[in-house]
């Protein structure tokens, strides 16, 4: 399945367009899987990150009490660490710590898809751009282009991480459990 769903978001002239296609088409479907678990096998298991990107995003606007019309960039994962809830609805007892912690879990496969999409090593960093004209672009050498969303400072994260902290701290309303912290610090 992730394989055929990679070609399908690769051979298409707009991989960007075909990727937000495919993603409004899963999407319903992630919302019905039952645990934490299968949910993290499919997202941790898809080989294309774009795709990957497109699902997250969607989730993230999906749990956001006011949804941004950002695109998709650093500015619009630092929004999502500060304005989303609880990703998706439980049946089972699970404790409210680890809703969140399943969320950050995700905010930072996101960040993690997004560099492979936009900055990380050579073949990837032009994703966006159909096979043909990825050739060319690497061939050319040509940077992959920044968004103006994508210029954050380190203080804008520190203030939203500690923006995060608060809201969990009346949320939850005792001290963080260590999981927490640390996926909180890797994000950061």
């Amino acid at each position: 399945l992730q394989r055929m769903l990679s070609i399908a978001v690769e051979v298409d002239k707009s991989p960007n367009c075909s990727s937000c296609k495919i993603a409004d088409v899963i999407f319903p479907f992630i919302l019905n899987i039952p645990l934490r678990s299968q949910r993290e096998a499919f997202l941790n298991t898809m080989e294309s990150q774009l795709l990957r990107c497109k699902l997250l995003e969607l989730l993230f606007q999906h749990s956001c009490d006011m949804p941004t019309t950002l695109p998709l960039s650093l500015a619009k994962i630092l929004y999502f660490l500060n304005h989303s809830s609880v990703l998706l609805q439980y049946q089972d007892e699970t404790p409210t710590w680890q809703r969140w912690d399943e969320m950050l879990q995700y905010l930072s496969l996101l960040l993690m898809s997004y560099q492979n999409v936009i900055l990380a090593f050579p073949l990837a960093d032009h994703l966006r751009s159909s096979l043909i004209d990825r050739m060319d672009l690497i061939i050319q050498k040509a940077k992959p282009k920044l968004q103006d969303s994508d210029d954050i400072s380190h203080v804008d994260i520190q203030l939203t991480v500690e923006d995060f902290i608060s809201r969990m701290q009346e949320v939850l309303g005792q001290p963080f459990p260590l999981q927490i912290m640390e996926k909180l610090s890797i994000l950061q």
